[in-house]
């Protein structure tokens, strides 16, 4: 891949996938060092950026600049003045959460936007307020892990589609955080259930890889539960693989880039009582 002449520095990451970016004030950057990022994100599909000053204008500004940015459906997490800026943070004011809050424990892992027609390019998620312990995002490289799944295992899983629900996702999560609110019947109008392959192609790259969720798949279409809940237990096993997963511990001021086309994600358990996280998140669409 022809990356765009830039100044800044690259490093490797992960052992498949990765790499960090530093000597860039994303404040200052061209459209040349932001044609170059979108290059290395295709390429290594997850960038990690220390040290960025965003204010939320600017988180914007930068994050267009990446493709036309979503909306988040639920009013009540985004920043009033900047709607495509979405909140998630474990802090309480008055007893609600300033942001979208999935609880202390592990989250489960995840697509952005697996739950519509068309999944999103890529996300960018900044930190403002970050833990000292837990809280960490783990990153799992499902394009290596299809490329090195069994060939009886891809064989079998080609042509399949699971369907992917938010509904189903937000119920399963309310069995162990009661603070998520169910959604409302109009909620549900806007995010319907969705099939999509278990094997997806890049638009970009061509490249095949695996789209999981492990809470948020309801079913897969023409396979019985127990079936279901088996063959997926066996993909994740081997998606999350320690050697397909970066693990992000987060620092006030990071812009962590990652492809969702391929790649997935989680966090990590982190206590709210002793330590406070706050990040804020634009997701990119395909043009």
């Amino acid at each position: 891949m022809t990356t765009p002449t830039t100044t800044y520095r690259l490093e490797p990451l992960g052992q498949t996938f990765g790499a960090r970016v530093t000597d860039l004030d994303l404040r200052t950057a061209g459209q040349a060092t932001v044609d170059a990022l979108v290059a290395d994100l295709t390429e290594h599909r997850v960038l990690v950026l220390p040290g960025q000053q965003l204010t939320n204008e600017e988180h914007v500004r930068v994050s267009r600049r990446f493709g036309p940015l979503d909306v988040y459906p639920v009013s009540t997490y985004v920043v009033p003045e900047h709607p495509e800026v979405l909140k998630i943070s474990n802090i309480f004011v008055d007893g609600k959460p300033i942001g979208l809050y999935d609880g202390d424990e592990q989250e489960e892992w995840h697509t952005d936007y697996s739950w519509k027609e068309q999944t999103s390019r890529a996300s960018l998620l900044y930190s403002l307020v970050a833990p000292t312990t837990g809280g960490d995002t783990l990153f799992a490289d499902s394009t290596a892990a299809y490329d090195d799944l069994p060939v009886r295992l891809a064989e079998r899983i080609t042509g399949l589609r699971a369907v992917h629900s938010m509904n189903h996702l937000v119920e399963t999560e309310r069995k162990v955080n009661p603070h998520k609110a169910s959604l409302t019947p109009e909620q549900r109008a806007k995010m319907p259930d969705v099939a999509h392959p278990l094997v997806r192609v890049h638009p970009v790259t061509g490249r095949r890889s695996l789209l999981l969720g492990s809470m948020i798949i309801s079913g897969i279409e023409g396979l019985p539960e127990a079936q279901t809940a088996e063959l997926l237990a066996e993909l994740h096993e081997h998606a999350t693989a320690d050697r397909y997963v970066y693990r992000h511990h987060w620092a006030a001021g990071d812009l962590v880039i990652w492809d969702n086309e391929a790649t997935m994600h989680t966090r990590t358990a982190c206590d709210r009582r002793k330590h406070q996280r706050l990040l804020h998140r634009t997701t990119v669409l395909w043009s």
